[in-house]
């Protein structure tokens, strides 16, 4: 919270408090000449005097407090005319009650001129402190609109992002199936399916979520190996290197099967070409997706999708950029987690 949202708040919840300041100041040419004004009276009326003092304090105390409470909780209006004239009428008010009751006892006011002025600036004082805070209290509506506009843009543009990876997804799947249904093996299709229901789960839960834990990144990915090592015939696998104390780090939902895919997508993986995926945390707490390169040997016909997803998503969500190192023996990816 900073300054100015501090001093608004004592302004709302003690107005007792801003009235006893205004007071103060409004009541200070009085208190300047206290001592000259009993110079001037008989030592008999000085009590007298003091006690009027008094409550010429705490009536004006008492009347810019409740000016200032009716223009905090009250009075809403954004004309600041309307209020100045409000203000003023109501200030008259309390000026004529005061002259009543300060010439029903003994009155020490020896210049009207003076009264007159402290009870305008006590109606000024009133209308600038109910149309700041008016005008504050606006502002943070404003400010706040914008940010829930931005979040929810924020999250339809996430939610976009995330429903692009999964026809990309569903279409290998599907490719993957037929090719095991082709070599008439039952007991690799029914595996390959079993751990595909669970992938198919977390990706369309995905919609729900922003940043996940890695316990739980890593866990999908345990489901999309079985998957991958049935689709590869063992061609392919994962080494996953990440401390079990590290987990409950985050990052976005769905970071790591563009990766995983772009594996898949741009290397050769056969008997020739076994390919490792790891996975592991660097001496910076970032997950570092690596793999060593076997190129095809016609190039994929891809748009590069994944990736920019992946770099898109960590630039909405998080504020940060992945950062992606490649030579011809190995390309890597690598996450900043949160």
């Amino acid at each position: 919270m900073g300054t100015l949202d501090k001093d608004m708040l004592a302004i709302k919840n003690k107005p007792w408090l801003i009235s006893l300041i205004c007071a103060v100041f409004v009541i200070y040419p009085n208190a300047a000449w206290i001592f000259c004004d009993l110079s001037y009276l008989p030592r008999d009326e000085h009590t007298g005097f003091l006690v009027f003092f008094l409550f010429r304090f705490l009536y004006i105390w008492a009347l810019i407090g409740l000016l200032v409470r009716y223009n905090l909780r009250h009075l809403s209006t954004p004309l600041f005319a309307k209020r100045l004239w409000i203000n003023a009428a109501l200030t008259l008010g309390g000026f004529a009650i005061y002259e009543l009751l300060s010439h029903l006892a003994h009155s020490y006011d020896r210049f009207i001129s003076i009264l007159i002025f402290q009870f305008i600036v006590i109606c000024l004082l009133c209308v600038f402190i109910g149309h700041i805070y008016l005008l504050y209290t606006y502002q943070r509506e404003k400010e706040q609109e914008i940010e829930r506009l931005r979040i929810e843009n924020l999250q339809s543009r996430c939610d976009a992002l995330a429903k692009q990876i999964n026809p990309h997804f569903f279409f290998n799947s599907l490719n993957g199936i037929s090719a095991l249904i082709r070599k008439k093996n039952d007991e690799r299709t029914l595996s390959y399916v079993t751990q595909l229901s669970d992938i198919f789960r977390y990706i369309l839960q995905s919609d729900k979520k922003g940043l996940v834990t890695l316990d739980e990144e890593l866990n999908f990915v345990e489901a999309f190996r079985h998957v991958m090592e049935v689709r590869y015939a063992n061609k392919l696998c994962f080494r996953i290197d990440v401390p079990d104390e590290r987990r409950d780090l985050r990052l976005p939902v769905l970071s790591l099967l563009p990766l995983l895919e772009n594996v898949t997508v741009h290397n050769m993986i056969d008997s020739e070409h076994r390919m490792e995926i790891t996975i592991r945390l660097n001496e910076r707490s970032e997950l570092v997706v690596s793999n060593p390169v076997y190129p095809k040997l016609t190039p994929p016909d891809t748009t590069g999708t994944g990736l920019k997803n992946v770099e898109n998503r960590f630039a909405l969500l998080m504020d940060k950029q992945i950062r992606i190192e490649a030579d011809e023996h190995t390309f890597q990816v690598i996450l900043p987690l949160t």
